[in-house]
This record gives C-alpha cells, sequence and structure tokens, in this order.
C-alpha cells in the first residue's frame, strides 16, 4: 500500500518562496517516480515538475522553469517543490502524485498511480 502525504502550503505574498514536501509511504519498501501537480481555482489540474525514479532527471511545465525546483531524499523517501519567486497564478491547490513501477517521469496525470490529498498555495498581497 502506498499513500503520499504533501506539507508545506501556505499563504505568502507575492515574491516569496515555499518548499512543498511530499512524504511516500510504501510498505513494500519500493521507490517511486514522482510529479507535482496543481489544481487552480476554478481549472483544470496541470503539471508542475516530475523527477524520475533516480532523481537524474527531472521535468518542468513552462510556467515552472526558472522558479521551482523539484528534488528527492531518497533515504527519506520524500519529494520536495521548491518555489520560488512566487505570483498569485500559482495559487492553487497543489497535489504529489507516485507512479508505480515504471521509473521514468511524465507529465501525463494518468499515467501516475497514487496521489496525495495536497496542500494549498495562495499568493496574494
Amino acid at each position: 500500500q502506498v499513500s503520499l502525504e504533501e506539507s508545506g502550503g501556505g499563504l505568502v505574498q507575492p515574491g516569496a518562496s515555499l518548499k512543498l514536501s511530499c512524504k511516500v509511504s510504501d510498505n513494500t519498501g519500493n521507490k517511486h517516480a514522482m510529479g507535482w501537480f496543481r489544481q487552480p481555482p476554478g481549472k483544470n489540474g496541470e503539471l508542475v515538475a516530475t523527477i524520475s525514479l533516480s532523481g537524474l532527471t527531472t521535468f518542468y511545465a513552462d510556467s515552472a522553469k526558472g522558479r521551482f525546483t523539484v528534488s528527492r531524499d531518497k533515504s527519506e523517501n520524500t519529494v520536495f517543490l521548491q518555489m520560488n519567486s512566487l505570483k498569485p497564478e500559482d495559487t492553487a491547490l497543489y497535489f504529489c502524485a507516485a507512479r508505480g513501477t515504471n521509473p521514468g517521469l511524465s507529465d501525463r496525470s494518468d499515467y501516475y498511480d497514487y496521489w496525495g490529498q495536497g496542500t494549498q498555495v495562495t499568493v496574494s498581497s
């Protein structure tokens, strides 16, 4: 059984930074390729960033490039999303997601088998 728990969201002003964490619990001991997605209010969900199982390969949505960094601590089975220079349009419910056995990254939400409950990020002055 796999469970994911996000943390680190909050209310910040434009230009501020936040670091989201996603703790992965897998009682089989497996590790997973991971992704961060977000759903802005009233809009469809979208990819933010994804990282391969090895951590060596990452992919970012255009909106995240240059401002966000995805990383992982394999020993702690935790994935992070460092978000800098936040903008009001970054306001959304942020979810982490884990792939099953495929170690590669993907920008498709339907390729992810496990999802967290989400953490709210609000950027407002």
